[in-house]
């Protein structure tokens, strides 16, 4: 993305800070969950999914990232608890980009920044908890955050992550997903275009079918994206 140098500090932000959405929402079966953490997942793909405007889900995803804060205070000892604050704190910072009004961009970026540390602690903790949650969420910050000086972006180490996110989750429909569209945007549509078939013979999750139906809408969406770049 290009730099725009005339524009105001906020518009610069704005520009430079890439929508983090599309936070990933890990879905190992509903029985490996922590009950608690099984409950933020479920009001997550709510948020995310089945809500339309814009001011009620940053008002929801504020809501719900207080109470993940909280859980993950009370618990510091439960991956899944701590990684999926992790999650919706960046959920939170694209929420506050995209529709965050003035200082909307600002404040993702802070959003983004706790996430990052919140979840880098966990990768190294537990980095095949919940499908690899940690490694795939942390990697999906590190290339669509911008890079010093306006944020923490760094691609090099955004792929080292999803690498390791796929090779800890081989059934982790994130995981594929986000290194699949990491992929793409590096110009690699072959590469892209086979992970993104396999995400799609991964087994489904009953347990949450309203994330596990959009992720692979999502993904056949991209594939067929790829497939026509890779075709020029």
């Amino acid at each position: 993305m290009s730099i725009i140098r005339s524009f105001s500090t906020r518009a610069r932000v704005a520009a430079l800070l890439l929508c983090v959405g599309g936070a990933p929402a890990w879905a190992a079966p509903a029985t490996s969950y922590d009950p608690d953490a099984l409950k933020l997942a479920l009001s997550w793909e709510k948020i995310k999914f089945q809500i339309d405007d814009p001011a009620e889900q940053i008002k929801q995803i504020d809501a719900l990232a207080e109470q993940a804060d909280a859980l993950a205070a009370q618990h510091p000892d439960k991956s899944d608890i701590v990684i999926w604050d992790g999650i919706i704190t960046s959920e939170r910072a694209s929420l506050y980009n995209e529709h965050g009004g003035l200082t909307g961009p600002i404040k993702a970026l802070q959003y983004a920044t706790r996430a990052r540390d919140t979840l880098e602690r966990m990768e190294k903790k537990d980095p095949k908890a919940m499908d690899a949650g940690a490694p795939t969420s942390l990697g999906v910050l590190y290339y669509r955050v911008p890079a010093f000086p306006m944020g923490f972006g760094d691609k090099a180490k955004a792929r080292k992550l999803l690498e390791e996110a796929v090779r800890n989750a081989p059934n982790g429909l994130d995981a594929h997903y986000f290194y699949a569209d990491f992929l793409q945007e590096q110009g690699d549509y072959a590469k892209s275009a086979e992970v993104l078939k396999h995400a799609l013979t991964l087994p489904t999750h009953p347990e949450r079918p309203i994330w596990d139906k959009n992720r692979r809408i999502v993904i056949q969406e991209l594939l067929e994206k790829v497939e026509s770049k890779a075709g020029k």
